[in-house]
């Protein structure tokens, strides 16, 4: 009776180690320049190829890239930077320009940097991000594209702890960069609610919007107008040796902003595409 106990034990022993998930494997940031960080398990992905438009081909927004390269680049020599909230209109390349001066740093210092995604629901796992890259050599730019946050969310209560606050401090192999259409990452009337609505209004005025201020930079970015527009469309085009004149180019262009109601950066990426494809010109 005995042994049949224990042959029995010894087989439930083995299945529940089939059925245990692998143990993760280790962390090696030298596998490629770019991930994206998965915490359940806890792990990064390794991204083999970034989804980005050359820093050169960013119109409209000259001064934005010039002061978010001129900051990723100072990271990536191992000088003092900030991290950086870019906010404002939407497809004007606050994401594109990120991931452009990340290839920016790594063209000029090969290896420098490498760029680490984290998804807006999972940023209550930006402690455990950061704890794992603590003990890495390599400097990390991590990216939350489109965050905010909405009423009775506590996450961004996690994201001010980590980015000044706490004994331990952000690492300083590690840089945060954020993109959201809001400046303060939250709605206006979630924090008009808070000043109409608590005992304190200043007080409580001042727990919502003091997570922005945890960010060295703000870099604001806004509609665009039609030359601004035009140019980009010259550049893109330029660039991907359109057959098509100057002038039909931009007629095309301006009737493409018609319809869907908007001139920015995405609009006339998604115009060149378009026009790409029915003039038999490969972009990629």
């Amino acid at each position: 009776m005995d042994q049949r106990l224990i042959d029995l034990a010894t087989r439930i022993a083995e299945a529940l180690e089939r059925l245990a998930p692998p143990p993760a494997p280790p962390l090696s940031l030298a596998a490629a320049d770019a991930f994206v960080w998965h915490p359940d398990p806890p792990h990064l992905a390794p991204v083999a190829k970034v989804s980005r438009v050359e820093i050169d081909l960013l119109r409209g927004v000259e001064r934005q890239k010039s002061i978010l390269l001129e900051n990723t680049l100072r990271f990536a020599r191992g000088l003092p930077a900030n991290n950086a909230m870019l906010w404002g209109a939407r497809g004007m390349g606050k994401s594109s320009l990120v991931k452009a001066a990340h290839a920016a740093a790594n063209a000029e210092t090969p290896g420098a940097l490498a760029l680490i995604e984290i998804h807006r629901e999972d940023i209550r796992t930006l402690p455990d991000l950061l704890n794992v890259l603590r003990t890495q050599d390599r400097r990390c730019l991590i990216l939350c594209d489109d965050l905010s946050f909405e009423k009775e969310d506590a996450d961004y209560k996690a994201l001010k702890s980590v980015l000044d606050g706490g004994i331990e401090g952000r690492p300083e192999n590690v840089l945060f960069y954020a993109t959201s259409n809001r400046r303060h990452l939250m709605p206006r009337d979630m924090i008009e609610n808070e000043r109409s609505t608590a005992i304190n209004p200043s007080e409580a005025i001042e727990e919502k919007v003091s997570l922005s201020d945890r960010f060295g930079l703000w870099i604001g970015f806004h509609n665009c107008d039609q030359a601004t527009y035009f140019a980009m469309i010259d550049g893109y085009a330029a660039q991907f040796a359109l057959p098509i004149t100057p002038e039909a180019l931009h007629a095309e262009a301006a009737e493409w902003s018609v319809t869907r109601g908007a001139r920015s950066g995405r609009v006339a990426w998604q115009f060149i595409q378009d026009l790409a494809g029915r003039l038999g010109v490969r972009t990629a």
